[in-house]
């Protein structure tokens, strides 16, 4: 592990990268911008670091790393109910990549060769997004429990709940669950489910479009979860080229 720097009040992040130069220079860049840093050369010291209850405002984890590859770190957190952020900073820019971490549960996917400035942008806005998401959740006046048929969901510790059976939703995927049945009087738009996972005006993929690919990976992902529970849940419906719809019933 590299030397933490002093902590800082805009952020704290883990550098995950096994090249050494890249490592440093990132987190030279970090610290200069004003964020706490630790970095480490592998998976393992990235899970040990949290798994020990050492925190992290945002992990950036490289794909490609001997031993364990930076989609089986992301895996080992989420297994451990380690919800930190993950942006991938990689040098692999196929889309299957980009869809395999995004539906493994990160936030982001950059290709390492976009400047400094566009990931410091990036993790502003993340940063900004779960900020301002746990300070609503903190002044929500709605009710602790909120019941769709099937469907129940728990606002006082973020659990979806199944035909009585926990779908072991991220925190992430809970706030989209939760707009979802919140309006599920009319279509959600990907925009507006990409903002409850970045906040608004942030920007990812190719075009004005290209978080459609981030949030179908999150609603995969979603679906996956409901159907390991019920093979047959369709509640969550496609409207092509706009969103999606929530289309179980609510319960009065």
């Amino acid at each position: 592990m590299d030397q933490p720097s002093v902590p800082s009040s805009r952020g704290h992040i883990l550098v995950v990268d096994d090249d050494a130069l890249f490592r440093e220079s990132l987190n030279t860049n970090l610290v200069d911008a004003g964020f706490s840093t630790v970095a480490v050369p592998d998976g393992n010291s990235a899970v040990d670091h949290l798994a020990t209850g050492l925190e992290a405002d945002i992990v950036l984890l490289d794909w490609k790393m001997p031993g364990m590859t930076g989609i089986e770190v992301l895996q080992r957190l989420r297994l451990g109910k380690i919800e930190t952020p993950v942006i991938f900073l990689t040098v692999l820019g196929d889309q299957i990549y980009e869809e395999v971490g995004l539906s493994g549960g990160a936030v982001d996917f950059i290709d390492k060769s976009r400047s400094f400035s566009i990931l410091l942008r990036r993790i502003d806005l993340i940063l900004a997004g779960y900020k301002t998401k746990l300070l609503a959740q903190n002044a929500t006046e709605s009710p602790d429990v909120t019941k769709f048929e099937k469907l129940m969901l728990r606002y006082d510790s973020r659990r979806a709940i199944w035909n009585q059976v926990n779908v072991g939703l991220t925190l992430t995927e809970f706030n989209i669950v939760a707009y979802l049945t919140e309006h599920a009087d009319r279509d959600v738009s990907y925009r507006e489910i990409y903002d409850i996972v970045h906040g608004e005006g942030f920007v990812a993929g190719d075009g004005d479009g290209g978080y459609r690919t981030n949030v179908r990976a999150f609603i995969k992902r979603i679906r996956q979860k409901f159907r390991d529970i019920d093979p047959e849940f369709s509640a969550i419906r496609n409207y092509p080229s706009f969103g999606y719809r929530w289309e179980d019933g609510r319960e009065d």
